[in-house]
């Protein structure tokens, strides 16, 4: 398999092959605004140094921790600079993984389950980073006869492995929790999910926690990276595929994520995922 070395070019090559890819990333691309894509991602950090916002929890990122990130899941890379910031991310086709799976092993759990106290990330130990670094090594060398047979049997292998991880922590340690750099803009985010569906401004924001419009959007736009309107945006749109994939009608959907009226809702979903609600919903239902 060839190793890319841009995560949007990743993206586009997994969901074009209904497969997957793997990108070796040292250097920042143009940052993406909090954005949704409809393939799975693994992020495994190699140099730390990044905080993730997902959904409306925020994470550190340390060497040698792995995020898993499904089709649903809103999320930006904060803290970005000119520093080396190197990682790998595998871009995975829904599909394929669930087309690789078994009755008895189902190897998407690891981006299914949305317990309430699930955690996006995992700390690998140096012995885990150790065997993800060789799962990924011999993808991405694996060539002439039977090249592709490898690629799948090493994939399932390396994702047995994350599958075996996920479930030690839950049934054994405590989630790791995500870190709260603010606790204004903590229950910012906590307040914005839980009225999600309700039409919210800067100035109902501002009049709820009683402080200014400018300085809750600076506190927030510093922690997070990202603008209070951009989050929502994301959001909205995030749970928006989630019911739509449901089966739970169009125009029930745009009431549900707050969109003050369809054709706000029609241009920020086609402009963030690239077709239709309707046809989206065609697609996911069919």
């Amino acid at each position: 398999m060839k190793e890319l070395n841009s995560c949007k070019t990743a993206m586009s090559t997994a969901i074009e092959n209904k497969y997957f890819s793997v990108a070796h990333l040292y250097k920042d691309e143009k940052a993406m605004e909090m954005h949704i894509h409809d393939c799975y991602e693994v992020y495994f950090s190699i140099s730390g140094g990044k905080q993730f916002l997902i959904d409306n929890k925020m994470y550190d990122i340390a060497p040698g921790d792995l995020f898993l990130i499904n089709q649903y899941d809103s999320h930006y890379l904060t803290q970005i600079d000119k520093e080396l910031h190197e990682r790998i991310v595998i871009m995975i086709d829904p599909e394929f993984i669930k087309s690789i799976s078994s009755k008895e092993t189902n190897l998407d759990a690891c981006f299914q389950d949305r317990s309430s106290d699930f955690s996006h990330k995992i700390s690998l130990t140096p012995e885990q980073q150790g065997r993800f670094l060789y799962f990924i090594n011999k993808i991405l060398t694996s060539n002439g006869f039977g090249h592709d047979l490898l690629e799948k049997a090493t994939f399932t292998e390396l994702f047995v492995m994350i599958n075996g991880i996920v479930n030690e922590k839950q049934n054994h340690t405590e989630v790791e929790k995500p870190a709260m750099y603010n606790e204004q803009v903590d229950a910012i985010l906590s307040y914005l999910n839980n009225n999600i569906q309700e039409p919210i401004s800067i100035g109902d924001l501002a009049k709820q926690f009683y402080i200014s419009e400018s300085y809750i959007c600076r506190i927030f736009k510093s922690a997070t990276g990202t603008t209070i309107n951009k989050y929502m945006t994301a959001r909205r749109i995030s749970i928006a595929k989630s019911l739509l994939a449901e089966g739970i009608g169009v125009s029930e959907v745009c009431e549900k994520c707050g969109f003050s009226d369809y054709s706000n809702f029609l241009k920020a979903f086609t402009k963030s995922v690239g077709i239709s609600p309707k046809k989206y919903s065609q697609y996911c239902n069919k």
